[in-house]
């Protein structure tokens, strides 16, 4: 029994392999054909198809356009108004000033400074007194020449004190020391006569005077340009920011 199953399976599949091929189409078996011609018979009404053409830069703009903004209301456009007059009505901001000085000077240098000044607008700088204090000197001369000197300058190296020429109207003199009070001179002199000084003394270097401090109170960059004629009177002597 088992071998005519098999027989009658092999015989089935043959059969079916024969009639899928078209092989038994001579006596009237065959699958139905598929073929080009076959598929335009079986469309229904093809006159009613349509192709449309699609424009891929009107899609791509439609999509990424933003929707438009909402119509204003009367509220809204009275209150833009109100801003945008605002702003226009709204004044520069104003230039910012600050104020600068220079000092001290002589009362010689100062006479400069007034006449450089006179130009300029009332108000605009001003001439503070600044007292100069006068100056102490811890000394060592005169000496007859710099042979003298050089010897003294010797002796003071070989007691490690430091010292200077004294200049001006002192040569030949040292300088052990400039101090602004007699106070402090003096007290560096007793320092020194520990370490061996014995023909120093105390002298005023330069006496209280009176002086003076440049104010511009108030300068903007409108007025910058006009105090340029100050500089060649000021000395060398430099702009900063009032304390």
């Amino acid at each position: 029994m088992l071998r005519l199953a098999v027989i009658a399976l092999l015989l089935a599949n043959a059969g079916y392999y024969a009639w899928s091929q078209g092989l038994l189409k001579d006596w009237g078996f065959a699958p139905e054909e598929q073929a080009e011609p076959q598929r335009m018979n079986q469309q229904i009404r093809p006159e009613t198809l349509q192709i449309l053409r699609v424009n891929p830069s009107k899609t791509s703009s439609s999509s990424s356009s933003s929707p438009p903004p909402p119509p204003s209301t009367p509220g809204t456009a009275t209150a833009s108004a109100d801003v945008a007059s605002s702003a226009a009505s709204s004044p520069p901001p104003a230039d910012t000033a600050e104020c600068l000085q220079a000092g001290v000077f002589d009362e010689r240098q100062a006479d400069a400074l007034r006449t450089a000044a006179a130009n300029l607008p009332p108000g605009s700088w001003l001439l503070e007194p600044t007292p100069i204090p006068g100056r102490w000197m811890v000394y060592m001369g005169r000496f007859e020449d710099l042979e003298t000197l050089d010897r003294k300058r010797a002796e003071l190296r070989a007691r490690k004190v430091d010292h200077d020429r004294a200049g001006g109207t002192l040569e030949y003199g040292l300088s052990l020391g400039r101090f602004s009070s007699k106070e402090a001179a003096e007290r560096e002199l007793a320092n020194l006569g520990n370490k061996g000084v014995r023909t120093a003394r105390v002298i005023q270097e330069r006496p209280e005077s009176p002086g003076f401090t440049l104010r511009l109170p108030a300068v903007t960059d409108a007025l910058r340009p006009q105090f340029d004629a100050l500089r060649s009177a000021m000395a060398g002597k430099t702009l900063r920011n009032c304390a």
